[in-house]
């Protein structure tokens, strides 16, 4: 699973791995977080430059996202030590949006009006 970051401008992408459901052909789905955070690292430290593991942040939800907000980071996503993936809503995988990132802004005056977000 992936999600992708603009360094300054388009002409640098990084892409962050975050999680690893397969790997040659095995379905890690029902192994735990940490597992394939291994796997997943181990596999990406040959990766050509651009490619990354999203690291783990160890900390109190409230005290990272508060910080994610403050660096203009669009959210976190905070998982269950142990859990294993589960296809679509979870209480062991929770998304939290920063309101003032400007991707957060426009999707909600997309969905709400430009007006009633204001």
């Amino acid at each position: 699973m992936w999600s992708s970051v603009c360094e300054g401008n388009d002409r640098h992408v990084i892409m962050r791995a975050f999680d690893l459901l397969e790997l040659d052909g095995k379905d890690l789905r029902r192994e735990p977080l940490e597992r394939r955070k291994v796997l997943l690292m181990r596999l990406l430290a040959r990766a050509r430059i651009g490619l990354e593991v999203n690291d783990h942040i160890a900390e109190a939800g409230d005290v990272v996202f508060r910080d994610a907000c403050q660096l203009g980071f669009e959210g976190i996503v905070s998982k269950r030590t142990g859990s294993r993936y589960v296809s679509g809503h979870s209480r062991d995988w929770l998304k939290f949006k920063n309101p003032a990132a400007p991707a957060v802004k426009g999707e909600a005056e997309e969905d709400w009006g430009e007006e009633r977000w204001r």
